[in-house]
């Protein structure tokens, strides 16, 4: 009965010492995201149809926005209401130029390492037609832009880590409607084409928030297959192709002595064969010293 009640003891205690390793290795990065909103300028430009227009797409966007992020299962997303109103006291807020001192004060407000500020400078949804003379015939064309600026911060510091233009436009517009069979009214975007563009938007910054962040990375390699911890949505397709980078030393710049980041050396090349919920496989066609671990970038 001692041996077994000694024994008991020591698994609770052995449970309690692995606890916080157990928490430590399942911890996510935390990201706040701030409310999409249109530059002022943009703003006050916007036609009053168009005005509704947009903010039908941004509702759309920030809910679609945060679930894409939570999709690459990178992130923690936490609360933004403390967030918005710091970004609102500074006056270039509303334009995404935050300020190292204020990505700061909004990341330690909401609890998170990383801050993502989104913002949009360019939309246009319209039907122009044009008439030819002399011929009596006519043609109307669909103009259709939608530009969004996505800036990542580390609120530890307030240090910009990325500043990126996420577009789409005619062509990428008419691509989803065919693909979806969705309609559209005249100069005029349906809810479902609403929600479809700002689900495209949407997976697109986030997919290069995570890979800003977190690089994908091989997590397994077997002759010439290599295992990736990228999955379904997160930016990866069958037939993309990426080369694959080994880190290096940390890099320090010898003026200010910041860090640069790793030194990345290219040790091969993968093209994705299969892709799954949780992971792809990809096929090697170079490979100088390919390893687990090693980075991804996709090749452009």
């Amino acid at each position: 009965m001692k041996n077994f009640s000694f024994r008991k003891t020591g698994l609770v205690l052995l449970s309690a010492a692995l606890l916080p390793l157990l928490a430590s290795a399942q911890e996510k990065a935390t990201l706040a995201i701030s409310s999409i909103k249109p530059t002022p300028a943009m703003a006050s430009a916007l036609k009053p149809d168009k005005k509704v227009e947009l903010g039908r797409i941004l509702e759309s966007l920030d809910s679609q926005l945060i679930d894409r992020v939570n999709a690459t299962r990178k992130f923690d997303v936490v609360g933004r209401s403390d967030l918005n109103e710091v970004i609102k006291e500074q006056d270039s807020g509303a334009s995404g130029n935050v300020d190292a001192k204020t990505a700061a004060k909004a990341g330690k407000l909401a609890g998170a390492k990383y801050l993502l500020v989104a913002t949009v400078d360019d939309f246009q949804d319209f039907v122009e037609k044009a008439t030819f003379e002399g011929t009596g015939r006519s043609a109307t064309k669909r103009v259709f832009r939608f530009s969004i600026v996505a800036k990542i911060y580390d609120s530890s510091t307030g240090k910009l880590m990325e500043s990126a233009n996420f577009q789409t436009g005619n062509d990428a517009f008419k691509q989803i409607q065919e693909e979806r069979n969705y309609t559209v009214k005249d100069g005029e975007l349906s809810d479902e084409m609403m929600v479809a563009v700002s689900r495209t938007m949407a997976e697109k910054i986030a997919n290069r928030v995570a890979d800003v962040i977190f690089p994908a990375k091989i997590m397994a390699k077997r002759d010439t297959v290599v295992t990736i911890n990228r999955g379904e949505g997160a930016g990866v397709a069958v037939g993309d192709v990426f080369n694959v980078f080994a880190l290096g030393e940390d890099m320090i710049d010898p003026d200010t002595k910041e860090s640069l980041g790793r030194e990345e050396v290219k040790v091969g090349k993968v093209k994705i064969s299969e892709v799954t919920p949780k992971f792809s496989k990809a096929d090697t066609s170079e490979d100088t010293g390919i390893a687990v671990g090693a980075i991804l970038r996709k090749v452009q």
